[in-house]
């Protein structure tokens, strides 16, 4: 049964993912204040992904997300001054920000970068704070990386075929460099006590890694878990190698430490800052390390993951949102709650354009 899914399935080069250090900043005129490296544009769903860049002394806002989001901050530092709520977003922080939400303002006091999904349009205000100066779109986003030559990940099995070209522009990201990276990975015990009461966020760096009962060579920190869409956020160290398993939705990934070989990839594989995008049906036979440094890598998976032996034999396991909840009580591990019935950043237009609470149960 198993083989039936993709036989044709042989992509070439790097199918799915893109080096993020060989792309140049693009500024687009719907996202004022931002620099985006985009990754995928879907023209189906609106989901945008993308590292996004702020330099030191910008402040964002206010805008809505009209979809909802997810963000980890690959380096620096910036303040959420929304109140009563307040959080500092620095290295290693991840968070989720539900559809309808309204972000007050942003202050970023040392050039950041973040690895961002969209999963719809952000609509940013103007100084009234009510009316509306943009709309970034999944439209918007394709136009400008066609305007700039750029080949975003492809979103299909059938678009996984294509021949991609690669842009000369490399502009490498911050955690190209060793110091960088080892800040955003570092350990439990350096990780900043930052003034945090912001429930959509949490530092990664503060959670340990739990170990995967099956592999012992792997760990986890689960971040989130929807049991509405079956989405799971974490970071996974993947220090031994996968068996063959489907994805039966899809998945995307950066590496953020390590070396990973990959179907169709070089000898060398794929380092830090590549980041793939794994679409509905993808199949791998073998994920491994290289080298000798942990491979970590953040990992946001879209549906289940189905396990065998090989092509042709057998199911042998599925996982899906059910066993990561699972995991992730029995670690211990504080999920990000994916609606905030208290939180009044959490807003809905009225019709004579003031904003008042949504309800989100």
């Amino acid at each position: 049964m198993n083989d039936r899914y993709n036989p044709d399935f042989d992509p070439a080069g790097i199918e799915g993912g893109v080096d993020t250090n060989a792309l140049p900043w693009l500024r687009i005129p719907q996202a004022p204040g931002p620099r985006l490296k985009p990754l995928r544009a879907s023209g189906e769903t609106g989901m945008i992904s993308a590292v996004v860049g702020l330099d030191a002394g910008t402040s964002l806002g206010p805008l809505v997300h009209l979809g909802a989001a997810d963000l980890l901050v690959l380096s620096g530092r910036m303040r959420h001054t929304q109140e009563p709520l307040g959080a500092i977003l620095e290295t290693g922080t991840w968070g989720y920000i539900p559809a309808n939400s309204r972000i007050e303002g942003l202050s970023v006091e040392a050039e950041t970068e973040l690895l961002m999904n969209l999963h719809g349009p952000v609509a940013f205000l103007e100084t009234d704070s009510q009316s509306v100066a943009s709309v970034l779109t999944s439209l918007d986003v394709q136009a400008a990386a066609r305007h700039a030559g750029l080949t975003l990940v492809p979103n299909t099995l059938a678009e996984c075929m294509r021949p991609r070209p690669f842009p000369t522009a490399a502009v490498p990201l911050a955690i190209a460099d060793d110091e960088a990276a080892r800040l955003l990975l570092a350990a439990e015990e350096t990780a900043a006590d930052a003034d945090t009461t912001d429930p959509h966020f949490v530092d990664t760096r503060a959670m340990e890694f739990s170990p995967v009962p099956a592999n012992p060579d792997f760990g986890r920190k689960i971040l989130r878990v929807s049991e509405e869409t079956g989405h799971v956020s974490m970071i996974f160290r993947h220090n031994g190698v996968a068996g063959p398993h489907h994805h039966l939705g899809a998945a995307d990934f950066m590496v953020l430490s390590g070396r990973i070989g990959y179907r169709a990839g070089p000898p060398e594989g794929y380092g830090r800052g590549v980041w793939f995008y794994e679409p509905a049906g993808a199949r791998h036979d073998s994920t491994r390390r290289l080298g000798d440094e942990d491979l970590i890598y953040t990992a946001n998976i879209y549906g289940p993951i189905q396990f065998d032996d090989g092509p042709g034999t057998p199911i042998s396991a599925v996982m899906s949102w059910m066993q990561y909840k699972a995991a992730a009580a029995d670690a211990g591990h504080p999920l990000v709650a994916n609606v905030f019935d208290s939180d009044a950043s959490v807003l809905a237009w009225s019709p004579l354009g003031s904003h008042t609470a949504a309800s989100t149960g």
